[in-house]
């Protein structure tokens, strides 16, 4: 690979998530959209020309056919979760870097084998969570480990809620067993689970509790769930996540400290793309007879000159080149996210399979 070489990208599924990463690799000043693969060459061009690609990347009638095409050097995979397992790991045998959709798998054992494939090829794994690569999750980072002015994390309440029609809880790809199992907690839950354990430096919480309030359709899909988790004996924080398809639209982030908190409003997808901003509070005090606070929230408002999910698709890249270029080893620190994300994950599938008792990791 050539010092001005981009990294060739193939897209595996035409889903609608495919739309906005295919925009995001062209922004990617270290990327390159190549090629776009669907189960049929009708399906794969309608894609091309729905997003004004026609002419300018190859278009294939089957993933297979993607895979085994020199020229593509990662692939983007927003197929449904039942069929990362064996999709990804092809990928991975055929020597394809992997930037996979979440959740990443229907469990850790699965996700263990994409992983144990990806690291036997020498090829980098990453997780699609845009979130992480804005400039304002490492804006967030830096307040919250600040020690006088935040102090140990006491709480971490995170929630994804969207509204969708019935005919989306019954019919719907996410709510369907043989296609995503997980449903909501999959779907949303994963961005919550995700940001409590970013707040916690991804250590693992102790005990997982899904609470008595989970929704599934008729399929037993999950279609809204709550959950707990306590990092005790030692470590007094607490957390709680809340995912559904039945509530209105949030993306909410709020954590506490001993000296400050702070709330993010829109931590999955930024209300605009070339700002994003977040209140922080500290030192805050009711006045003389509780009729009003001494301070008011500090908003933090952070630039980003790409959209986040063109920075995920430029590092993804940039980790890439790495190794096709200078021989490095592929970066852990993604692929270990993504499995505690799904362990965290798994033990709320767990509880509330259980019928909403705890357990222990």
């Amino acid at each position: 690979m050539s010092e001005n070489q981009t990294v060739r990208f193939g897209i595996i599924g035409c889903a609608g998530i495919a739309r906005k990463v295919a925009r995001a690799i062209k922004l990617a000043p270290n990327s390159t959209l190549y090629a776009i693969a669907s189960r049929s060459i009708e399906k794969a061009q309608k894609f091309a020309g729905n997003n004004g690609l026609s002419g300018t990347v190859k278009t294939y009638g089957s993933y297979d056919q993607l895979l085994d095409d020199p020229c593509v050097d990662a692939v983007y995979m927003p197929l449904p979760t039942s069929l990362h397992l064996h999709w990804a790991v092809l990928a991975a045998q055929k020597k394809k870097h992997l930037l996979l959709e979440k959740p990443t798998a229907l469990d850790v054992g699965e996700l263990d084998q994409i992983l144990e494939a990806c690291e036997s090829n020498g090829v980098q794994f990453m997780d699609g969570s845009m979130w992480l690569h804005h400039p304002r999750t490492a804006k967030l980072k830096e307040f919250i480990s600040e020690s006088n002015h935040f102090g140990q994390i006491d709480i971490i309440r995170s929630t994804s809620t969207m509204s969708v029609t019935q005919d989306f809880r019954e019919s719907n790809i996410r709510v369907k067993p043989d296609l995503d199992a997980l449903g909501a907690l999959g779907d949303l839950g994963w961005y919550c689970i995700g940001a409590i354990l970013w707040a916690k430096d991804y250590k693992l919480p102790t005990v997982v509790n899904a609470l008595p309030d989970v929704t599934k359709n008729s399929a037993g899909v999950i279609l809204s769930c709550t959950a707990s988790f306590h990092w005790e004996p030692l470590d007094e924080t607490v957390a709680t996540i809340h995912c559904s398809f039945l509530s209105h639209t949030s993306m909410d982030l709020a954590i506490s400290g001993r000296n400050g908190s702070l709330h993010c409003n829109d931590y999955i997808i930024p209300y605009q793309e070339k700002s994003a901003s977040f209140d922080f509070t500290s030192g805050a005090t009711f006045v003389e007879l509780h009729i009003g606070w001494n301070v008011r929230p500090e908003e933090v408002r952070v630039i980003s000159e790409l959209p986040q999910e063109a920075l995920m698709v430029e590092e993804f890249a940039r980790l890439v080149k790495g190794i096709m270029k200078f021989g490095h080893r592929p970066d852990t620190k993604w692929p270990e996210i993504s499995r505690n994300t799904q362990v965290v994950l798994d033990a709320v599938k767990k509880s509330i399979d259980l019928g909403c008792k705890p357990v222990r990791l």
